[in-house]
C-alpha cells in the first residue's frame, strides 16, 4: 500500500522529496513556464504547515553527468522563495559536505533546494552509493515527481528504499493517481479516449491496453494518416508510417468498432504556415497536397463522443496546432472538453502537447486534470508500471 503525505510524521523532521523543476530557461536564465514548481507548491507547504523542513531535489535539462552552470537549478530557488514568501536555502551540490551543512542550517519554515541531480551521472545510472549520499540528508521520502516517476534513477527508485515505512507520494502524484489511475483501473463510463500525435508508433501500446478499457478511442493527428491508408484511401503527401500500415490493419480489425477516424481534414500544399488550404474527404486527398488538421466534420463527430462520455482521457494533438491554420482540430477538441467538464464529465489532459495545446487555448482551468507528466502519462495508459509509484508501495 502507498502512503500518503498526511500519513507521515514529519514534525520536526527533514523531509527528502522529489520534486520536477525541469523547467525552461530563456537565454538569461529566466524561467519562462513555472508550471511545475508551482504544481509542486502545495506539497511543499503541507510539510511546512506539518512542522517539517523540505528538502528539495530535482533535475534540470540534460547536463550529461558534468558539472555545468547553464544547467543550474539556481533560478528555481529564486523564484520558488517567491512564491513560498519564506526563505529557501539553495545548495550548490546535491550530495557532500555542502548539501549537509545546507540541509543543517535550516530552520522550520525554511525549504533547502539541492543543485542539479544530473551534475552526477550515477543519478540516472541509479548508484547504490549515490542513493546513499541522498538518503542521508532526510528522515522521511517523498516522491512528489510524476513527470519522472516512469524512470527508475536514484532519486526516483533507488532512494526510496531506504525509507522502508517512511516514504510516501506526495500530493501531486496522488492527484495523478487518483485521475490517471482511476481513467485506467476504474473508470466512469462512458470513457472515451483521444489519441492524436504524429506517429502511430508511439501510440501503438496505449491503443492495444485502451482497447480492452475504453469505449471509444478517437483517432487523429498524423497517426490517423497511416490508419487512413490502412483502410485503402490516397494520403497525398501526408505523413504516413508505411511500415506500420500492416500494424493499422490489425488494431482495426482488433478494435471491435472502438476506434473512430476523422471524417474529413484540413490539407495543405506545403508544411508551412502560409500554405494554401482546403477541405477535403479523408478518402480524397490529392497528391501534392498533406493532411495537417482534422475537418469540421470530424470536429463535429468526435464532440459528439465527448458529450456523451462520463470520462475522457486525451493525449495528443489533432494537428500541426503550432500553426494557426491548422490548429483549429485541436482547440475544437480542447473546447468540447471544457464544456464536457462543466457538465459533470472527468476530463484528464495526458500531459506533453495536449498539456501545451490547451493552454494555449486558454482552457487549462477548465478541465478536471491536466497531467506533468507527458511520458508518464503515457507509460501509465500503456498499463505499465511507474518504478518511481511502484517502489512507494511498502510491499515492494
Amino acid at each position: 500500500m502507498i502512503k500518503s503525505l498526511k500519513q507521515l510524521d514529519i514534525n520536526g523532521k527533514r523531509v527528502l522529496v522529489r520534486v520536477d523543476f525541469n523547467v525552461p530557461l530563456d537565454d538569461s536564465r529566466h524561467i519562462t513556464d513555472d508550471n511545475r514548481i508551482v504544481e509542486s507548491l502545495p506539497t511543499i507547504r503541507a510539510i511546512i504547515n506539518a512542522g517539517g523542513i523540505p528538502v528539495l531535489m530535482s533535475h534540470l535539462g540534460r547536463p550529461k553527468g558534468q558539472r555545468n552552470d547553464k544547467y543550474s537549478i539556481a533560478p528555481c530557488a529564486e523564484h520558488l522563495q517567491t512564491l513560498l514568501g519564506s526563505r529557501v536555502i539553495f545548495s550548490p551540490d546535491c550530495i557532500g559536505e555542502v548539501a549537509v551543512s545546507s540541509v543543517a542550517s535550516a530552520l522550520h519554515g525554511d525549504t533547502v533546494l539541492l543543485e542539479n541531480l544530473r551534475f552526477y551521472a550515477e543519478e540516472e545510472k541509479n548508484d547504490a552509493s549515490f542513493c546513499e549520499q541522498l538518503a542521508s540528508l532526510g528522515d522521511v521520502y517523498v516522491n512528489d515527481a510524476f513527470g519522472t516517476a516512469h524512470r527508475a534513477h536514484a532519486s526516483t527508485e533507488g532512494v526510496a528504499r531506504f525509507f522502508v515505512g517512511k516514504r510516501a507520494a506526495g500530493l501531486l502524484i496522488e492527484k495523478e493517481i487518483e485521475y490517471i489511475g482511476g481513467a485506467v483501473n476504474k473508470p466512469k463510463r462512458p470513457l472515451v479516449a483521444i489519441l492524436g500525435g504524429s506517429k502511430v508508433s508511439d501510440k501503438i501500446e496505449v491503443i492495444r491496453n485502451l482497447l480492452g478499457i475504453a469505449d471509444h478511442i478517437l483517432i487523429g493527428g498524423g497517426m490517423a494518416n497511416t490508419f487512413a491508408k490502412a483502410m485503402g484511401y490516397e494520403t497525398g503527401d501526408s505523413l504516413v508510417e508505411a511500415d506500420k500500415v500492416d500494424l493499422a490493419k490489425e488494431l482495426i480489425e482488433r478494435s471491435n468498432g472502438k476506434l473512430v477516424f476523422p471524417s474529413d481534414a484540413v490539407i495543405a500544399d506545403a508544411f508551412a504556415a502560409d500554405a494554401q488550404t482546403q477541405i477535403v474527404s479523408i478518402d480524397a486527398v490529392p497528391q501534392g497536397w498533406r493532411i495537417l488538421d482534422i475537418g469540421p466534420a470530424s470536429r463535429q463527430l468526435f464532440s459528439t463522443f465527448i458529450s456523451q462520455s462520463a470520462t475522457v482521457v486525451w493525449n495528443g494533438p489533432m494537428g500541426v496546432f503550432e500553426m494557426d491554420a491548422f490548429n483549429k482540430g485541436t482547440f475544437a477538441i480542447a473546447q468540447s472538453l471544457a464544456d464536457a467538464t462543466t457538465k459533470g464529465t472527468i476530463t484528464i489532459i495526458g500531459g506533453g502537447d495536449s498539456a501545451a495545446a490547451i493552454a494555449q487555448a486558454g482552457l487549462k482551468d477548465k478541465v478536471s486534470h491536466v497531467s506533468t507528466g507527458g511520458g508518464a502519462s503515457l507509460e501509465y495508459l500503456e498499463g505499465k508500471q511507474l518504478p518511481g509509484i511502484t517502489v512507494l508501495d511498502e510491499q515492494s
